[in-house]
């Protein structure tokens, strides 16, 4: 089943139907953030200036984003995409970076990781004929792997530094007893590992009985019919998985050398 194919119900589905929303439906959206901040001023939470900067800072690189990728569906340019994932993959790791303070030289690894954990994704689903190798499945698509596979990492890095400095006294009593670096690490790298795929692993498993995931509640709005969303659902739920495992495992594998020296000792982890 191709969802870029032209005799699939699933094709017909996503070409055919489309929702269209007024700025003052999008405007009136906006009493439900009335309620958040009332309800943080009232429980003095001191939310309220992160709530309006989060709306405005939405509107602004959504809107933005939207008129950004119109521009790559109407020039249906390959190299117009990889661009944008490119830019993705590297704020992406930027972003990660800033969670995983205590992880030395962490950037390089979280680059890595994003950027092969998305090409794999990508070209494994294109090569299986799942989707066609054109902007309008490509973009989304690799926003949500990106997307994903940034979090999956930031928070298995960040697991991975409070492990390396709890468990200093551990690792460096490991390595005395003549461990290599790898062996020393490999509980917090397990760990770690369990930490950035959990939830993914955790939201799949409930999908259908207590939520219902954005695309296929998009395609449901949009008038799709509800198998051909479960099944587009389904595969996108399925490549996530895949690209966050990736990720997660790739920045680990990288990244806890980093804590080490070439003698497999441990480095001064105070300075990180």
């Amino acid at each position: 089943m191709r969802a870029g194919g032209g005799g699939d119900g699933l094709s017909t589905a996503a070409a055919s139907t489309s929702i269209h929303l007024s700025i003052g439906q999008v405007a009136a959206s906006l009493a439900l953030v009335a309620v958040a901040v009332a309800i943080s001023f009232w429980r003095r939470t001191e939310l309220e200036a992160d709530i309006g900067i989060a709306v405005v800072r939405s509107f602004i690189q959504l809107t933005a984003i939207g008129y950004v990728i119109k521009l790559i569906f109407d020039q249906d340019s390959i190299w117009l995409v990889l661009a944008l994932l490119t830019v993705m993959v590297l704020f992406g790791a930027i972003t990660a970076r800033a969670r995983a303070k205590k992880v030395p030289g962490a950037f390089g690894p979280l680059l890595i990781a994003l950027a092969l954990a998305g090409a794999t994704t990508l070209g494994l689903v294109v090569a299986l004929g799942v989707f066609d190798p054109k902007p309008r499945f490509l973009v989304p698509v690799g926003g949500m792997v990106i997307g994903n596979a940034m979090t999956a990492s930031a928070v298995a890095l960040n697991r991975l530094g409070d492990e390396m400095h709890d468990s200093r006294a551990r690792i460096e009593a490991t390595l005395a007893l003549g461990a290599t670096a790898q062996e020393a690490a490999m509980p917090a790298v397990r760990r770690s590992l369990r930490s950035g795929t959990i939830t993914l692993i955790d939201s799949t498993k409930t999908t259908g009985l207590i939520f219902f995931p954005g695309t296929m509640v998009g395609m449901l709005l949009a008038g799709a019919d509800p198998v051909d969303a479960v099944r587009l659902q389904l595969i996108l739920l399925y490549t996530l998985l895949g690209s966050v495992a990736i990720a997660a495992l790739l920045s680990i594998a990288l990244a806890y050398r980093n804590f080490f020296t070439p003698a497999h000792q441990l480095r001064e982890l105070e300075n990180y």
